[in-house]
């Protein structure tokens, strides 16, 4: 078995995540010698660079980045297997996660999942934008994109957009709309006397959310319909909570949260988005232990709140 020098791994693996000498040397508690020398004496087995260098910045070459996602892989794998036959086995999750989905829904059960699976120690990576399916980001991800041969997905959830307000601004509807029946629909002519808060990321256009709403309809959003726009979902509901017009939204967002009765969710169609929610591991890691829990337990509190049926 050829082997490269196995010194060299740890540090390299620091060097790449951290993308500094110097913050690895202090890691490591050594010197920043010691790092530049066991770095060079890889790269020199390798016979491959493995970081471009320029004046203070530093960046994996893409052999570097590609080596940085095995030995990490690798690395994991022994410390877990070292830590199982120690009885010391304790799982070490990075779940990348939406921030509206960690915010809103996973952050409020991490108490039941304490108390459920006490092994498994939970470390969030939020993101904006849809996780890049890597060890160098995750252990585990929520993703609305199967991308990857190389990863298993359970599915979580199928996102569909409603209408809600502030309870307030529910009242104030009721009365300017003459509403006296309590199982009275509201129609989309309803809805554009009121401002309507949009949100850019669902569909990455601006009012593409409110477009898809009235498509649902057959019909188009009016060019004279008052929006304010806003990037995120938590931001529009935010604005909502605070009377300022009429936000869509979706189940996780409202899903047993004490808050929750903030807001009123209007007798109106909802929209599905086409997006599904799958929680992702990679195949190489489905026999992890703290994966499996972490998984089990996810399942179980989708269905529990009703973002998936049972």
């Amino acid at each position: 078995m050829k082997l490269p020098p196995l010194k060299s791994l740890p540090v390299f693996e620091a060097v790449a995540r951290l993308n500094s000498f110097s913050l690895a040397a202090e890691e490591l508690s050594i010197t920043q010698s010691a790092v530049s020398h066991q770095i060079k004496q890889l790269e020199t087995y390798l016979g491959e660079p493995l970081f471009l260098r320029s004046g203070r910045h530093l960046r994996l070459t893409e052999e570097g980045r590609q080596y940085q996602e095995a030995v990490t892989s690798s690395l994991m794998q022994l410390e877990k297997a070292s830590s199982r036959l120690l009885g010391q086995e304790k799982a070490r999750l990075r779940l990348s996660v939406y921030s509206s989905f960690a915010v809103r829904w996973l952050v409020p059960r991490l108490p039941d999942l304490q108390s459920s699976c006490p092994q498994v120690e939970l470390s969030l990576e939020m993101t904006g934008e849809n996780p890049v399916l890597s060890d160098r980001v995750g252990d585990c991800f929520i993703t609305i994109q199967k991308t990857s041969p190389a990863f298993d997905y359970e599915l979580l959830y199928e996102e569909q957009l409603f209408p809600v307000v502030s309870q307030d601004y529910w009242h104030r509807m009721q009365r300017e709309l003459q509403l006296t029946s309590s199982d009275a629909r509201l129609t989309a002519d309803d809805l554009l006397r009121y401002p309507l808060l949009s949100t850019h990321s669902i569909y990455q256009r601006a009012a593409g959310d409110w477009q898809a709403w009235f498509a649902a309809l057959g019909k188009e959003l009016p060019a004279q319909a008052h929006l304010q726009h806003f990037s995120h979902m938590l931001l529009a509901l935010e604005a909502a909570r605070f009377h300022q017009g009429v936000a869509l939204t979706n189940d996780y967002m409202l899903s047993n949260r004490k808050d929750a009765d903030d807001f009123v969710r209007l007798p109106c169609h909802a929209v599905a988005t086409g997006d599904h929610f799958y929680f992702a591991w990679k195949q190489a890691r489905r026999q992890e232990t703290g994966i499996q829990l972490f998984r089990r337990w996810l399942v179980e509190q989708a269905i529990q709140s009703g973002l998936r049926s049972g």
